[in-house]
């Protein structure tokens, strides 16, 4: 199995290293980088794999040194081979090579005890260092939810090694990353904590990464989520639910991410395009917020809005696959920025995709403007502040209901004779 050793940490009084398991699909002088979010594996970027290169048969067989693929031998990988696998392949042709990985903290990488070893910028470094496993000297960078975040983090510390940058169902991190506060969220933030079983877990995110509309569609004699729960369990149960130590740390790494104006500077300046590419309809990553963030990196970037929730590349490929495609397709025709982000808006509520640049507003009041922006914001802050609150303590009612119904003594009725 193919293995990449992009860190050590310490482990008491020893070091230990941290191995990154990766996949590659295809073959081609453009190379696609996939960094995939919270809780997910590479195995969750199936429809992109399969949009891109056309092809689910991975292409790490006889390409790869003894020393990455003996699984059974536990033999680290050696990062300083690397570069000799990929300079048989540099003139392959107008193909695409897609490579996808687990993050630390889930599926077959390692997991690290402490959620300080979790940061975006610490999975970027992961990121790059993979990289450089494989000899890329670039790629485009496709990321989706905290692989957004690590994609952006990344793009920001070496943007001469991005050839585009696509960010899919992304926010800023932080009180960004806190869901919208609704009856539906309460529920199922209660039952996945509560989830123990693959089954339980498969429930939970059906309903979390789609659309009810799309599982409830007829597929044949069944429902669509009717399939997607088999394939989940299915799924679940041959990775394993995720450790609680790799949890911890991906979320610390959701909170504690930041991109400053500095690194979004950097981005813009880079000169590469982006694509921001966003469900409306997701409960998880708010689409105002991938708005803002799209916003803020104008001219470079296109706001791309569909039909559709968090799993938006599930659950619109064709549109997702197209929008890439397009990124690449640009990049290659080295179309520029303000050509790129000024496309003519399509409001189609049936899926087709929204490629325009965001709305701005020049306020021209002087100081009397910059206070009243400044206010507003303060008051957009105090409000995810007010909804996390009400949020916890909602949830800490539900709780101790709970307990009051366990603990009140049951009536045993007399039985008649």
């Amino acid at each position: 199995m193919p293995y990449c050793e992009v860190d050590r940490y310490q482990n008491g009084d020893k070091w230990e290293g941290v191995r990154l398991f990766y996949r590659r699909y295809g073959r081609g002088a453009t190379k696609v980088l996939l960094i995939i979010g919270l809780a997910g594996t590479h195995d969750s970027w199936g429809p992109q794999i399969r949009g891109l290169t056309g092809s689910m048969e991975p292409a790490d067989g006889g390409d790869q040194p003894a020393a990455r693929t003996d699984e059974e031998a536990g033999a680290p990988a050696d990062p300083a081979a690397a570069p000799a696998t990929e300079t048989v392949e540099e003139d392959v042709g107008e193909g695409i090579e897609v490579c996808c990985f687990d993050n630390r903290g889930v599926g077959r990488s390692s997991i690290l005890p402490h959620k300080s070893y979790y940061s975006t910028a610490i999975m970027a470094r992961d990121a790059l260092a993979l990289m450089d496993h494989l000899g890329w000297k670039k790629a485009h960078v496709f990321g989706h939810s905290m692989g957004a975040m690590i994609s952006c983090k990344l793009a920001a510390m070496a943007p001469h090694r991005l050839s585009s940058l696509a960010l899919l169902n992304v926010t800023g991190g932080g009180m960004e990353c806190f869901p919208k506060v609704d009856g539906q969220m309460l529920s199922l933030a209660f039952r996945f904590l509560r989830a123990r079983t693959p089954e339980q877990r498969a429930l939970v995110d059906l309903e979390t990464h789609y659309t009810k509309e799309y599982l409830d569609e007829e597929v044949e004699s069944c429902t669509r989520r009717a399939i997607l729960y088999k394939e989940y369990v299915k799924g679940i149960s041959s990775t394993g639910m995720q450790s609680n130590c790799g949890f911890e740390g991906q979320i610390n790494a959701c909170w504690t991410h930041k991109v400053t104006t500095k690194e979004l500077d950097t981005i813009r300046a880079a000169g590469f395009l982006v694509s921001v590419i966003h469900g409306r309809h997701d409960i998880i990553a708010q689409v105002c917020h991938a708005r803002r963030l799209a916003q803020r990196l104008l001219p470079v970037a296109r706001m791309v809005d569909l039909h559709g929730a968090h799993l938006v590349s599930h659950e619109r490929p064709e549109e997702v696959n197209n929008a890439l495609m397009d990124l690449i397709k640009a990049t290659k025709s080295a179309v520029t920025p303000y050509e790129w982000s000024s496309q003519p808006e399509n409001t189609s509520e049936t899926g087709a995709l929204i490629s325009a640049r965001p709305v701005t507003f020049t306020i021209r009041t002087g100081e009397a403007g910059s206070a009243a922006v400044a206010v507003y914001n303060l008051l957009a802050k105090l409000q995810l502040s007010f909804l996390y609150v009400i949020g916890l303590i909602v949830m800490g009612f539900e709780h101790m209901r709970n307990i009051v119904r366990v603990m009140k003594p049951v009536r045993v009725a007399a039985i008649e004779s």
